[in-house]
């Protein structure tokens, strides 16, 4: 899996997700648990990731879309 985007905004995520599933590439949240360690203040970025054959792919949709990995 290679890295995507990583950002602390729950909404870039979610749109992200949601154009990539529309293509049909899957993409996995990681670090989505960490508020329980950081108290819920939003400091730790979440990481969305993807499958290597899909990175270019997915970073390309991302780009077309005004989202910048």
């Amino acid at each position: 899996m290679k890295e995507l985007l990583r950002t602390t905004d729950p909404t870039r995520i979610a749109f992200a997700t949601a154009l990539l599933e529309a293509e049909g590439i899957t993409a996995f949240q990681m670090d989505v648990h960490m508020s329980v360690l950081e108290g819920s203040i939003g400091i730790l970025p979440r990481r969305l990731m993807v499958r290597d054959a899909d990175h270019f792919m997915a970073t390309a949709i991302l780009k077309d879309n005004g989202i910048e990995t």
